[in-house]
């Protein structure tokens, strides 16, 4: 069933007109795009589609995600509170022992703290920070550097508590085994949803590429991995492989990782493969803050193997008109998730 109107964006025809105007002329210097970019009278009922399909898989997926998120995340809590005290003990030698109580002590705040934020109030190393994120400590820093830093964000944490969740502290006395059950569940619920879209975004990535690969393999395609000294072209042809990184620039070499990587069976000695990116959104605002990505992407790509790149989107989800018609007078085209036999228009 399709979205309803108040769900999707709609121009209008004078809109819609002009995009396709302004789509035109920016778009005269490149070969015709022959999948989805140069047919802008079909973008409202395929944005339709994508939203349904999206919000379809999100209600089966995400229940049971969170779920074993939350799971694990309690645990974690509950090894943070053993850690501390029960929050008595927030000090340097604490911290290095268990640098990856971090993540949740930041969320034992009130507000709850961004690690930018904590940064800034701490005047912290943001490597250490970073580093302590990943459970860890900074290798290299000097012994008095890292208790200096790791005072002041002591000192952070401990000031800005939420007592409300902690009632034990002002107490002064043991937390009994239902507080601190129940501040850990608070605190549990807050990381999960401070890393709900990475969840989200990193499970529908990883469908996006068992959907290519499933379709690839159908047609006796060969995930195989190209050599990294090799140039590009020589990739075999009938292969794929996912998460390739492609070298580009002349002075200053820089690695774009592609999602993507396929050699059609039938390709010309010395021809690029094709080259494909996997895009999920839950909402058109970070699609629209996240567009000029694969802009910088392509004219990399071009700067460094010519015109005849072919780099395609893979979509699925919240990506509107504004969206669409940004990427087609790029130059760049897309495959839709629910249309995804249009692949076979690449050659494939």
């Amino acid at each position: 069933m399709l979205a309803t109107p108040e769900r999707v964006p709609y121009t209008g025809h004078i809109a819609q007109r002009q995009l396709t105007d302004d789509l035109t002329k920016r778009t005269s210097r490149m070969a015709p795009l022959k999948i989805n970019a140069d047919k802008p009278h079909l973008w409202k009922a395929d944005i339709a589609s994508s939203v349904d399909q999206f919000n379809q898989w999100f209600m089966r997926f995400a229940p049971e995600a969170f779920r074993e998120t939350r799971v694990k995340t309690t645990e974690h809590v509950r090894a943070a509170l053993l850690a501390t005290r029960d929050l008595r003990a927030i000090d340097a030698a604490t911290l290095k022992a268990n640098p990856e109580a971090l993540p949740t002590l930041r969320m034992c705040t009130a507000p709850p703290l961004a690690v930018d934020r904590l940064v800034g109030l701490a005047s912290a190393s943001k490597s250490l920070i970073g580093s302590m994120e990943e459970g860890r400590l900074a290798k290299r820093m000097r012994a008095e550097l890292l208790d200096e830093n790791l005072n002041r964000v002591c000192h952070v944490l401990s000031k800005l508590l939420d007592r409300d969740i902690f009632p034990w502290l002002d107490a002064g006395k043991e937390p009994t085994d239902h507080e601190r059950e129940r501040a850990s569940t608070i605190v549990a619920d807050r990381l999960c949803s401070a890393v709900a879209n990475p969840i989200v975004r990193n499970a529908q990535e990883q469908r996006q590429l068992a959907l290519i690969a499933s379709w690839l393999d159908e047609r006796n395609y060969r995930k195989q991995p190209h050599p990294a000294g090799r140039p590009l072209a020589e990739m075999e042809a009938g292969t794929y492989a996912f998460r390739m990184n492609v070298i580009v620039g002349e002075s200053v070499k820089v690695n774009i990782p592609i999602d993507a990587v396929v050699q059609p069976k039938r390709a010309q000695p010395g021809r690029l493969p094709i080259l494909i990116e996997a895009k999920s959104a839950g909402d058109f605002t970070n699609t629209n803050k996240r567009r000029k990505e694969e802009a910088t992407k392509i004219r990399q790509l071009q700067a460094s193997y010519g015109g005849d790149v072919i780099f395609v989107l893979f979509l699925c989800g919240y990506f509107g008109s504004d969206y669409l018609g940004y990427e087609a007078a790029e130059g760049i085209d897309w495959v839709w998730e629910h249309r995804i036999d249009d692949l076979a228009r690449l050659g494939l």
